[in-house]
């Protein structure tokens, strides 16, 4: 039988078995080779450098919570009933992360922080949902808003405490959906048109 062949997607699985195992501070490129069964020069080959890996692996991780809010963006829904629908996904995939894989989430925690560009890259992909969202608010008269790119990034940052990672601690407190629906609600009522 064939080898499988050596793809990014294969790496970067890998690469996220080998992070689970061993951490960010511990776990080599030599390390995610070994897992694979091939030499670390086939890694470089896909991945230049180990902090090209690291991105790519973060980017796979947090592209998983952008592909599940495009849905909601795509959704047949009201702009208001959208709004809220996209931040309580945002909030429920994060509360996930951090509440089902705790080593795993640690050891994103420590790759976003170094890897800054991807994370810039995802909240700009991500402001640009809730501007496509606040659109099709202010398009169907349900919301009234002036500078649409500028109230996404302010509902966004608005709302961080339910998403940042800084916060994973308190997620999982008894009020913490009662606080982030009366936030939420707070917000839309904001921008809504009178």
């Amino acid at each position: 039988m064939a080898p499988e062949t050596l793809t990014p997607e294969r790496i970067l699985a890998a690469t996220e078995d080998v992070l689970r195992r061993h951490g960010p501070a511990k776990a080599t490129v030599v390390d995610v080779a070994r897992a694979l069964g091939v030499s670390h020069g086939s890694v470089y080959r896909h991945f230049r450098t180990k902090a090209e890996l690291r991105g790519a692996v973060t980017k796979r991780w947090l592209d998983r919570t952008t592909a599940r809010l495009a849905e909601v963006v795509a959704a047949d829904e009201p702009a208001a009933g959208k709004l809220r629908h996209w931040l309580a996904t945002l909030f429920e995939a994060k509360r996930h992360k951090a509440g089902d894989d705790p080593e795993l989430f640690a050891t994103y925690s420590v790759l976003t922080d170094e890897q800054g560009g991807v994370v810039h890259a995802h909240i700009d992909e991500l402001a640009a949902q809730l501007t496509a969202i606040l659109q099709q608010g202010v398009s169907a008269g349900e919301f009234e808003i002036e500078d649409l790119p500028a109230t996404a990034r302010a509902v966004f940052e608005a709302t961080a405490h339910f998403h940042d990672p800084v916060y994973a601690p308190e997620w999982s407190h008894a009020d913490a959906q009662r606080a982030f629906d009366t936030l939420v609600s707070l917000v839309v009522r904001g921008i809504s048109a009178h």
